[in-house]
């Protein structure tokens, strides 16, 4: 593989754009985590093979540096979803360069067919990585009219920041120091049952629209001049937990389905679609 991602990722590290980020990098880092304990041996086997022996995590956050230069600037807009106030999510086509529920869609079938190179399937694994915790951050289903919170001025703690910013970083590092490690430790939790109920018969459509359900809630507890404090933290906490322990377990149904053929075998074919 020609591929010189190390020096990609030195490369563009400075040239990051907050409008491109989902969470930040310890979201998306907890996302991958959980993601790899719940993967198969096989998947898990397979999946560090065409990685080069790297882990999941360790590729988590190339995405949001990758978009920023020439070679992968046509990934920028698979970051999200813009849906404007009033506007019913089904009835919002995608922009012709796509978004992230048609990328999703398109790198999850790379994955799926069998006649896919290691090196298309690499990007196709770190795309789909990255943006299993875009979809279930709610400000990458936010408002176009405001670049998905990015012109929604707040403030945190006093301090002037924008919405999209809060929600990526400050907000989720606020409600708990953790490592992505601690995260997982803590959050991952579910039961089978619950397990099944959050990974079962769920598609990157569906899983958009439920995030945007969220962002609606979000916009409207967040109105511009909000000064997040104690009480808003408190409040959005577990919606924050929730949704990293979606993306994780949905990621890891994926992967698993993608890279063990018994995994897929034994839970059916899954529309996701």
């Amino acid at each position: 593989m020609k591929l010189n991602h190390n020096l990609l990722l030195t490369a563009t590290s400075a040239l990051i754009s907050l409008s491109a980020f989902g969470w930040g990098q310890k979201g998306h880092d907890t996302t991958a985590y959980i993601a790899e304990c719940h993967l198969t041996p096989t998947a898990k086997d397979s999946i560090s093979r065409i990685l080069g022996g790297k882990s999941l995590v360790y590729y988590s956050n190339w995405p949001d540096n990758a978009c920023h230069t020439e070679k992968y600037a046509y990934t920028k807009t698979w970051h999200y979803k813009n849906i404007d106030e009033g506007q019913e999510y089904s009835k919002v086509k995608d922009i012709k360069e796509g978004s992230i529920v048609s990328a999703l869609n398109e790198q999850i079938a790379i994955l799926n067919n069998p006649q896919t190179s290691d090196e298309d399937k690499w990007l196709a694994l770190v795309l789909t990585t990255h943006f299993l915790g875009d979809i279930h951050q709610p400000m990458h289903m936010g408002r176009l009219s405001d670049r998905g919170g990015n012109r929604h001025d707040i403030k945190f703690f006093n301090s002037g920041t924008n919405l999209h910013s809060a929600w990526d970083s400050r907000l989720p590092e606020s409600a708990h120091k953790w490592s992505y490690s601690e995260w997982q430790y803590n959050i991952d939790r579910a039961t089978p049952e619950e397990e099944v109920f959050i990974v079962e018969g769920g598609t990157p459509y569906s899983w958009g629209e439920e995030t945007y359900e969220i962002a609606k809630k979000v916009y409207d507890a967040t109105p511009i001049g909000t000064n997040v404090a104690y009480d808003y933290i408190a409040d959005w906490t577990p919606v924050i937990e929730q949704q990293f322990l979606r993306g994780g377990l949905r990621l890891a149904d994926i992967l698993n389905e993608a890279f063990d053929p018994e995994y897929k075998a034994r839970n059916g074919m899954k529309n996701k679609k």
